[in-house]
């Protein structure tokens, strides 16, 4: 063989050597990267686990912000855990939960209320029971807490915050130029003030009923227990009572009368729920009915926040309910999509687990947010906190949709706003409530 075809197979033999040696790191690199994520979810550096997360987080209140800068410091922990969020204004959300649920195809992360919501989901198999992970909450969630979320002893979310949905909130300065130096204790005492108020050329309430939910649920909630007590709801699902019943259509009869006093504004039925906050706080009307949330922009984020006070709906002559309680839910359950694959049921779990936790709950009553959790109240707390936890400590009446079927919720919600304007009465929507209801059975 002459030099130059030796010199040849030299240079052909050891690039075909330094192929082998590359070719085999290769192999190897790519069988550690096929190695998982070592049962935490996780994965490896090269490898991203999306997580889709539908929530109703889209409105301006503070916890909102919270939950939403909660997800962020876990993806920013976690970098090879994607949370693709899904916004949905309250209004839709629950609509497109069922939508979504009828055709099998829920996020893979989900919130979801407690009761007649929870209970479909539950039946058609499409949130993953939890239990194994309840060591991570029992010792700061009482059962009061988790058994809304808790069907034939599987737990399928776990809870927030703790909602009352019927907080008067009303302007002190308002309510003194009518002669009112605390807020109406009777009834009768609250048409007064809303018949001053309207003398004196002031807005009484202001309402944002566009979305429909507002008149069902912060106030025919509380208007209905004061009348009927808070045995009723329960009552009427057992068949054991009806929404006929002469109680329930005198609490339909409040909105009716407060509709015929010009107690709204004129645009009710086409302002949402945060511009009718805002028309309150603005002080274009002297009352704003709404849940316990939106104290973190009527006071505490408000430097006029001083100026405004909170209360309950007053006592009802002849009522069977107690004056003293608040209309409230446990809210905003984080639940898991069945049938998840390991590597995003693993990804979904640490991700609940580190959502919901002691830091969440303390962050929330830092903005003012009652929960139903037992942690140590932070030094910085609100100082309209303790206010509204002494206020709503005496007792909880049931909110009406977490009851009720969505079904039932649907009509009177649109027999409610044609009251508003004039159509139908009360004693026309009970019949149409109840009716609703027997044709579920």
């Amino acid at each position: 063989m002459n030099k130059t075809n030796k010199s040849k197979k030299v240079l052909l033999l050891g690039l075909i050597a330094l192929l082998t040696l590359f070719t085999a790191a290769c192999g190897k690199n790519d069988a550690e990267g096929s190695g998982g994520s070592g049962g935490n979810g996780a994965g490896t550096e090269s490898e991203k686990i999306t997580l889709n997360m539908m929530h109703p987080w889209t409105s301006p209140n503070v916890d909102n912000e919270v939950y939403k800068a909660r997800i962020a410091e876990f993806e920013k922990q976690h970098p090879n855990i994607v949370i693709k969020q899904d916004g949905v204004p309250a209004a839709q959300y629950k609509t497109k939960l069922r939508t979504l649920a009828a055709g099998n195809n829920l996020s893979d992360i989900n919130v979801v209320w407690p009761g007649a919501d929870l209970d479909p989901l539950v039946a058609g198999n499409l949130l993953q029971p939890i239990n194994d992970l309840m060591d991570h909450w029992t010792s700061i969630l009482p059962e009061s807490a988790l058994t809304g979320f808790n069907v034939d002893g599987q737990q399928y979310a776990v809870p927030t915050k703790q909602t009352f949905v019927d907080i008067v909130y009303y302007n002190k300065e308002m309510f003194a130029q009518v002669g009112y130096e605390q807020f109406p204790a009777t009834y009768d005492q609250f048409i007064d003030a809303v018949k001053k108020l309207k003398a004196a050329g002031i807005t009484p309430i202001s309402l944002g009923n566009k979305e429909q939910w507002p008149l069902q649920s912060s106030y025919i909630s509380i208007i209905g227990d004061r009348f009927t007590g808070s045995d009723f709801l329960p009552a009427v699902l057992a068949g054991k009572a009806k929404f006929t019943d002469p109680e329930f259509v005198k609490a339909l009869a409040v909105v009716d009368e407060l509709s015929k006093l010009g107690a709204f504004n004129t645009d009710a039925n086409n302002m949402d729920s945060v511009q009718a906050q805002d028309y309150f706080i603005q002080g274009k009307a002297a009352m704003h009915i709404s849940s316990s949330t939106v104290d973190g922009r009527v006071r505490i984020t408000n430097s006029e926040g001083d100026k405004f006070g909170i209360a309950l709906f007053p006592s009802v002559e002849g009522g069977k309910g107690d004056a003293a309680k608040s209309a409230g839910v446990v809210q905003y359950g984080i639940s898991i999509k069945s049938g998840l694959d390991d590597k995003k049921r693993e990804a979904a779990e640490e991700f609940l687990k580190f959502f919901v936790n002691e830091d969440l709950y303390k962050e929330l009553i830092r903005n003012g947010i009652v929960v139903p959790a037992k942690v140590e109240v932070p030094e910085d707390a609100s100082k309209y906190l303790k206010e509204m936890l002494e206020l709503t400590g005496n007792g909880t009446a049931p909110v009406f949709d977490s009851v009720v079927p969505t079904q039932v919720v649907d009509v009177l919600q649109n027999g409610l706003q044609a009251l508003t304007v004039g159509r139908g009465t009360p004693e026309e929507l009970a019949k149409e409530v109840q009716e609703a209801m027997d044709n579920l059975n």
